[in-house]
């Protein structure tokens, strides 16, 4: 196999067959060198699973926040950029950003409202979503399932959630499809720069509208905070939110359209879930291992020279945890290649481990459960409508399709 590199990670053969993908690359050994990446430096990916879980739980002499490793001038040099890009990856500030006690403080502000006895009660109104989605194409006999099913669920809970107005939901469509694709040529990171400034000129404009107008929506909580207890800074406030309106929505799609397309694929496990609805939980898991949407879990800054596997790993390096690499190690998982509904002590690594631990997960699985249950029960004789060598695979960070036509 060709030396890799950051972009190969979410390239078309990693996304159609990401089995072969990264079997290949753990035969290369359990760190690898991922090269320059332009604008912000080199990178290095591990590619088993005690590797992944030990720098998950216990980073050092990593870190997650990049101002760490900047001077006092350098610090000072950031704030000066024009470009929005420059600024949004060196003064971003959410929880997935920092270490504690800032982690600490920004994951407590809004971890209330993802509770599972919170997500729980958010039940009925999921269910009465998914089947107001189904009832909208039932009489066609045919369904894109991303842009009519996969996308309205998670899109309108999380705006839901954070009290944003129905009418602004497509726009995050476009803004996230633009926002996600690596940039790989200078005139690619320059155009970023347009729909980033109007993202986060939306967030100020949303801050203002619930200063004078608080809800009891979880924006309304964070900018209380703020403004009450002073636990927020400017840069926190707008990152967690941009943060917010991405994750809470954007994996769940892909997560739902995946496992569906699986299921389509293994019409033995697909049977098996519509005989037997008690494994739709297990069902949800195995897809998280077999088919999650995120393939490395965020840029780990080494913040002194170090040595891992034989490798220098120099200050400033960004090492990143393979989870997909992670959820297709035989040594943890047996046949990891098969998909397998009723696999047992599932303890795959998709939604991350340690602080840093995706705090949407009860979210996206209870999501994840009423789309897929409700719909393969309403739909029973759900098929392709094309063949899967047909389907296209996007050039996002996330293993997305861009369409996903079927017929029943």
């Amino acid at each position: 196999m060709r030396n890799v590199t950051v972009n190969d990670l979410f390239s078309l053969e990693a996304k159609r067959d990401p089995i072969r993908f990264y079997k290949q690359l753990r035969e290369q050994g359990p760190i690898i060198d991922l090269g320059e990446y332009p604008s912000i430096g080199k990178f290095w990916l591990l590619t088993r699973y005690e590797d992944a879980i030990a720098l998950l739980k216990d980073p050092h002499p990593f870190t997650r926040d990049r101002l760490k490793l900047l001077s006092p001038e350098e610090k000072e040099q950031t704030t000066r950029y024009h470009s929005a890009l420059e600024q949004y990856v060196l003064q971003r500030r959410d929880m997935l950003a920092v270490d504690p006690p800032d982690h600490t403080r920004l994951r407590k502000l809004v971890a209330k409202a993802f509770t599972p006895r919170m997500i729980e009660q958010m039940r009925p109104r999921m269910q009465q979503i998914v089947d107001e989605l189904i009832n909208a194409v039932e009489d066609k006999g045919k369904i894109e399932l991303i842009s009519e099913f996969a996308y309205p669920l998670p899109i309108t809970v999380i705006c839901e959630m954070l009290g944003i107005p129905a009418r602004d939901r497509q726009q995050f469509r476009h803004w996230t499809q633009l926002l996600i694709v690596p940039p790989q040529k200078p005139e690619e990171f320059a155009a970023l720069n347009a729909p980033l400034e109007e993202f986060i000129s939306y967030i100020q404009r949303l801050i203002e509208e619930k200063h004078q107008n608080p809800g009891d929506d979880i924006i309304s909580v964070l900018v209380q905070a703020r403004e009450q207890e002073d636990k927020l800074s400017e840069n926190e406030l707008i990152s967690s939110i941009f943060l917010l309106i991405v994750a809470g929505h954007e994996t769940t799609v892909n997560l739902i359209a995946n496992g569906v397309l699986e299921l389509l694929l293994h019409p033995d496990q697909l049977q098996l879930l519509q005989q037997d609805p008690s494994l739709l939980p297990s069902t949800i898991e195995e897809l998280l291992r077999y088919t999650g949407p995120i393939f490395a879990a965020g840029s780990h800054w080494a913040m002194e020279d170090t040595t891992l596997y034989g490798k220098q790993i120099r200050k400033g390096d960004i090492v990143l945890v393979g989870l997909t690499a992670a959820n297709l190690d035989p040594d943890v998982f047996e046949h990891p290649e098969k998909l397998d509904i009723t696999r047992e002590e599932n303890k795959h690594v998709a939604f991350g481990k340690g602080i840093h631990v995706c705090l949407g997960a009860p979210l996206a699985r209870q999501e994840s459960q009423i789309a897929i249950g409700t719909l393969i029960r309403r739909l029973p004789h759900l098929r392709l409508a094309v063949p899967p060598e047909q389907l296209v695979w996007s050039g996002s960070k996330f293993r997305a399709l861009r369409s996903l036509p079927l017929e029943f």
